[in-house]
């Protein structure tokens, strides 16, 4: 079963609001173990993070770059293979990566779960991040339900 159907291309990238989102692979090994390493406690702490993967995400002692490397290659073949997905935050114009979001299918026809994060010296942008990947998910995706943990409880966002 795939998170999409048939026949939808799934997007490489997407920019809003000064943010680049581009599916997560082997290429941001350096940037994403250096964001959420710098970060454990605050991403820990994100609403839906815990849950989403089980409590064992991030590892509180942290991974090594291999162990960090292994992981984004199962996160790329995941995506191509369109089991789930995930996408690098980046600050389009320092291109810094700065967060995480990840696609997660549902048992709902047309409905996705989605987790994200963010660094904790650029908090502020939780917010931000939240907005422009609901719109795009409902703007440009075929789903029709949005679950994204908002603040502390789940929100979900509706196609009109």
């Amino acid at each position: 079963m795939t998170i999409v159907p048939a026949g939808f291309e799934v997007p490489a990238v997407h920019r809003a609001r000064g943010l680049r989102l581009e599916l997560l692979g082997p290429q941001h090994n350096e940037a994403d173990h250096a964001a959420w390493t710098s970060s454990i406690e605050h991403v820990r702490a994100t609403p839906g993070i815990a849950e989403g993967f089980g409590g064992h995400w991030p590892p509180a002692a942290g991974m090594t770059l291999e162990e960090n490397l292994a992981d984004l290659v199962s996160h790329a073949d995941r995506s191509a293979r369109r089991v789930d997905l995930a996408y690098a935050v980046l600050d389009h114009l320092e291109g810094t990566l700065v967060g995480c979001v990840y696609l997660k299918p549902t048992r709902e026809p047309l409905a996705v779960r989605v987790l994200s994060w963010v660094r904790a010296d650029r908090a502020e942008l939780d917010g931000p991040l939240t907005q422009v990947v609901g719109d795009w998910l409902l703007g440009d995706w075929p789903f029709t339900a949005v679950r994204y943990r908002i603040g502390l409880a789940p929100a979900t966002l509706r196609a009109l």
